[in-house]
């Protein structure tokens, strides 16, 4: 594919941007089949002369949208659901990428951190020291002989369950589609549809889901009430798949010890929003899988890179999205 053009997005002011390194790989890359490549800080600033760019890596929503030249577009993040509409190509056989792979360490450190500080009462702690008190003694929880269920066994939920092995778990199962996953760590994988049997026997409930028809709502207020008392849930997906009024009521009340929000129905969060005063609720503001991580943009870039070559050789893309399923 020679004459390819490529166009990478990627504005320097922001954070998660591209390293010196980073885009030497991607020029390294690009120059090994021939193709040429800009780097532009957002679409309005892209040259003229890759108005007709085959390539994409970048957010590029409105080329996708407008030029019919597009053949292919990487996305840099994991979740594509901005990219389901049905307006979203105007190439409808346009190929969409994701990198869904590069956020696993990432988001598993975030998970074991916000797990561990609400288990160990880290922010109630921290709150009474910064009003210069000594603090006083609670009851706490711990990730060892806890039974922790993992709501998504992929990357994000396998690299999560590697890491939280560690603390040795009583039961650490792992919940995908197939009822398979490629990480051994878990001691059991078992398919969605026995969700309901699984959660009367889960203490902490991670969820990475990603948003389709399937998962959204997927955590009703009845399947909540399935979950002991005094259980915790962790999300770090997508929003859509929790009940947050019900979500809010179940905390309020004591149901539940404590849940960890990084991801919501509506983002940002509005400033109404009941989630701001509900009970024992940790939030964040969708920063698990941040590119400001080292590894996680390194192993973004590569994998690109990776595709980049496969798709100049006409090849399957490794990391390509069934845009019927939506991931």
């Amino acid at each position: 594919m020679v004459n390819m053009k490529i166009i990478v997005l990627n504005d320097p002011l922001l954070p998660g941007a591209l390293t010196e390194a980073n885009m030497e790989k991607i020029k390294k890359t690009a120059a090994s089949v021939g193709a040429r490549v800009c780097f532009a800080k957002d679409e309005q600033a892209v040259p003229a002369g890759f108005a007709d760019a085959e390539v994409v890596y970048g957010y590029g929503t409105h080329i996708a949208a407008t030029s019919r030249d597009l053949k292919w577009l990487c996305v840099p993040s994991a979740g594509v659901d901005f990219m389901m509409r049905p307006d979203a190509f105007a190439n409808k056989d346009c190929i969409l990428t994701n990198s869904s792979g590069s956020y696993g360490v990432s988001i598993a450190e975030h998970i074991i951190a916000v797990s561990l500080m609400m288990m160990r009462c880290l922010t109630d702690f921290h709150a009474e020291t910064l009003n210069g008190q000594w603090g006083s003694r609670r009851a706490q929880r711990s990730l060892k002989d806890s039974r922790i269920t993992a709501l998504g066994a992929g990357d994000i939920g396998g690299s999560f369950a590697k890491r939280v092995k560690a603390f040795e778990p009583k039961q650490l199962t792992g919940i995908s589609h197939s009822g398979k996953s490629s990480e051994p760590s878990f001691d059991r994988v078992m398919k969605t549809g026995l969700l309901d049997t699984i959660l009367p026997e889960t203490d902490l409930l991670v969820m990475s889901l990603p948003d389709t028809p399937e998962t959204r709502g997927i955590l009703s207020r009845k399947r909540m009430e399935l979950l002991p008392e005094g259980a915790y849930i962790v999300n770090v997906g997508r929003g859509s798949a929790i009940d947050e009024d019900a979500l809010a009521d179940l905390l309020d009340s004591g149901h539940l010890a404590g849940a960890a929000l990084d991801v919501f129905q509506t983002e940002p969060l509005p400033e109404d929003s009941r989630l701001w005063k509900t009970k024992n609720l940790l939030i964040t503001p969708h920063v698990a899988g941040n590119l400001t991580v080292e590894h996680t943009l390194n192993k973004n870039v590569e994998m690109f890179c990776e595709d980049l070559v496969h798709y100049a050789k006409g090849e399957p893309l490794t990391y390509r999205v069934d845009r019927e399923k939506g991931y």
